[in-house]
């Protein structure tokens, strides 16, 4: 199984300097044994709730990185339960693959129990991207990268966003509905930045005309983005890795 468009997208956000990654609702464990076999950080850490799920991973890394045993963890535990106390350095938080909504709760629980912790967060949400942008913003966080991607006939947005917003000067507000991700540098990209904003506007006039929930704000706020060509290239900060697990 070799990573998708949007997990090799992941992978390739993920910068030097972390003692400690955490690839959260890790699934298949593919991001993280990408993140391994690079030696993208001292630790890498896989996390899920379910125990079969680590229970396989287990065997797997220890049948295909048996001489990097310490290099590596498996948790079986909540995501909003880390623990990040335990492990000194900077962390990297990487969730992926639910929606924004419980992000969001996984966040909150782990800013809150780790205040001073160095944390940053790289997110990938299924759908709620508005919502999560709106409580990420609510704790001050700051934004490092953003990146809109298309795969599968999905949409996703890639939020790398840091809880120690005196880290780098290079780090921005958030904004509640993305700018770089509207700034494409080739006309496929704005292509894809100009359906997924379709998208959207027909997803929150959906919500508006079934009367559950006002949402005029949002829908007058989308109608207002601009998508721009740019001559610049969006940063990658690491080689996209293929990501599958090695054969016997």
């Amino acid at each position: 199984m070799k990573l998708s468009k949007r997990l090799r997208q992941i992978e390739s956000m993920v910068t030097p300097g972390y003692a400690h990654i955490w690839d959260c609702c890790c699934d298949h464990g593919l991001l993280g044994a990408a993140l391994l076999a690079r030696q993208a950080a001292p630790k890498i850490h896989f996390v899920d709730i379910l125990p079969e799920l680590i229970s396989q991973l287990d065997d797997k890394l220890q049948r295909f990185y048996p001489n990097t045993a310490g290099n590596w963890h498996t948790h079986c535990l909540d995501t909003a339960a880390l623990p990040l106390a335990q492990y000194a350095g900077r962390h990297l938080i990487i969730v992926a693959g639910v929606g924004g909504e419980l992000m969001t709760h996984f966040i909150k629980a782990l800013h809150q129990q780790h205040p001073h912790a160095n944390l940053d967060f790289l997110l990938c949400p299924v759908h709620q991207e508005y919502r999560l942008r709106q409580q990420l913003i609510s704790l001050d966080f700051r934004l490092t990268q953003e990146i809109l991607i298309k795969d599968n006939q999905r949409f996703y947005e890639v939020l790398l966003v840091s809880a120690n917003r005196e880290r780098s000067t290079d780090q921005k507000t958030i904004s509640p509905l993305g700018e770089q991700i509207w700034q494409a540098d080739s006309a496929a990209q704005e292509s894809i930045a100009r359906d997924y904003l379709n998208k959207t506007l027909k997803h929150y006039r959906n919500v508006q005309k079934g009367n559950t929930e006002d949402v005029r704000h949002v829908v007058e706020a989308y109608r207002a983005v601009s998508i721009s060509r740019s001559a610049v290239t969006p940063t990658c900060h690491a080689p996209i890795r293929s990501g599958t697990w090695p054969t016997q």
